[in-house]
């Protein structure tokens, strides 16, 4: 199939449902190599059996890190970090603490942040911190992008998936906005079409966390993006 590799180099493959089976797991991995996604995102659990599947390609091994809550304690995030760098993870999807944030202990947030971001450098992996947009106000937001730049963070990225909504468009350009033009924005949740990822990339984004990677990939080869270059 001719199918457009830029937006393939965007996407997260994900598969982050509890009730996901080795079987499964192993679907998404295939799909990755075929498609040549960015990474494939799953729970810590899988991370062995990911970067196993993964070994020798050029698509990363991503887990999630406080999920999807984000009230773990600060060592716990530290710890389930380096125990996914030990089991062969590349990339860390963390959440904040959400409550936190809304409570103005910034402090807490920015350190919280740290120190999975200084976990993660151990292993040469990189950070992207999920803040939850769903449940913040536009001044929350802009907050919690700014603690994650100022914590060392590479990505801030939208939402876990398991909250009220996802990724908006007003969202990622907000974001954007805050972090300036270096920095990664990665926009999760809810991105279901090509369209979605046309438009979240048109509005900032520089990565797509989604589960239909397959679904999206194969509609730029029935739109032609994959022949006109998108």
């Amino acid at each position: 199939m001719n199918f457009d590799r830029t937006i393939a180099r965007l996407i997260d493959h994900t598969i982050l449902k509890p009730e996901a089976v080795r079987s499964e797991v192993k679907t998404v991995c295939a799909e990755a190599l075929q498609y040549e996604f960015a990474s494939v995102c799953v729970n810590a659990c899988w991370v062995p059996l990911v970067a196993s599947e993964l070994r020798g390609s050029a698509v990363k091994v991503c887990t999630v890190v406080g999920f999807p809550l984000g009230a773990t304690s600060t060592a716990a995030k530290a710890s389930e970090t380096l125990a996914a760098l030990a089991d062969g993870a590349q990339e860390i999807d963390m959440v904040i603490n959400i409550g936190a944030l809304r409570g103005a202990e910034n402090a807490l947030v920015e350190s919280d942040i740290r120190a999975v971001v200084e976990a993660a450098r151990k292993g040469g992996a990189i950070v992207k911190v999920i803040i939850e947009t769903a449940l913040l106000t536009d001044v929350e937001k802009v907050l919690a992008c700014q603690l994650a730049q100022a914590a060392g963070a590479d990505f801030v990225k939208t939402s876990t998936g398991f909250s009220k909504s996802g990724a908006t468009v007003q969202d990622i350009a907000l974001m954007r906005r805050t972090v300036g033009p270096v920095m990664g924005v990665k926009a999760s949740g809810g991105i279901r079409t090509l369209d979605d990822v046309k438009a979240m990339v048109a509005a900032g984004a520089t990565r797509i966390g989604a589960s239909a990677g397959v679904r999206i990939l194969e509609a730029t080869a029935d739109s032609g993006t994959a022949s006109a270059g998108y």
